[in-house]
């Protein structure tokens, strides 16, 4: 029997055991995944018993100083999601390019045809992956705090992501404050929030006829690259 895990805060929105455990089941794998809480992340209590976790709010780049070593991608992202072996990975921000190039029915190479500027709410891990993930498609982008009414202009940028907890369940009536006046057809709007799968971000831009992305794809990709570390496949 092999165990894995997700570490964070507050654990009561997390999907991750449910995907785990119908994926154990459907291929028929004699494992486990847990949901471990920790209120204040330090080395006596990273879970290095296990045979690998995922690391999510509001750990994802406190986490690094106390691991052996961290992956040279998300060294540059300055971000962790995966652990094994007390070495850290990012997979998000593989995540956050496959589920949108999925959702837009294009390629990683053609995929600047939808938009060549991407505006990031947010500037913490989740949004650091998608800004690598956004440099790898020669998509610019650009990080912003979302703390308060954000008076940032929306036309210049075609994708607008929403790279911060705000609308989470159970913080589902919250939203980032931005100009959804200036949205129109043109703009994708991307949510990394996956429950609810209709945040009132992703609500309003659809009001206005954009195209709406949740965060449910990149959470079922990133997890299926960090099976691949754990089992010695993507290292």
């Amino acid at each position: 029997m092999r165990h894995y895990g997700l570490i964070g805060r507050k654990l009561g929105h997390s999907w991750s055991a449910t995907y785990f455990a119908r994926k154990f089941a459907d291929e028929q794998i004699e494992a486990d995944y847990r949901l471990i809480e920790i209120p204040v992340l330090g080395a006596e209590n990273l879970p290095n018993e296990l045979d690998g976790y995922n690391v999510t709010i509001p750990y994802k780049r406190t986490i690094i100083p106390y691991l052996r070593e961290v992956d040279p991608i998300a060294e540059e992202i300055g971000a962790v999601n995966v652990v094994k072996g007390g070495k850290g990975f990012n997979t998000d921000w593989t995540g956050f390019v496959k589920s949108l190039c999925e959702k837009l029915g294009t390629t990683e190479g053609t995929i600047k045809r939808h938009f060549d500027k991407a505006l990031i709410l947010g500037q913490g891990g989740a949004a650091r992956a998608v800004l690598y993930g956004l440099k790898t498609l020669g998509i610019e982008g650009e990080m912003i705090s979302v703390r308060g009414k954000v008076a940032k202009e929306l036309s210049p940028y075609g994708l607008i992501v929403n790279a911060t907890p705000l609308g989470m369940t159970p913080d589902s009536d919250c939203f980032p404050d931005i100009r959804y006046d200036e949205i129109g057809k043109k703009h994708v709007l991307y949510d990394c929030v996956y429950n609810p799968e209709e945040t009132i971000f992703l609500k309003r831009g659809k009001e206005r006829g954009a195209i709406v992305i949740n965060g449910v794809g990149m959470l079922h990709i990133q997890a299926e690259e960090s099976w691949k570390i754990w089992n010695n496949q993507d290292i």
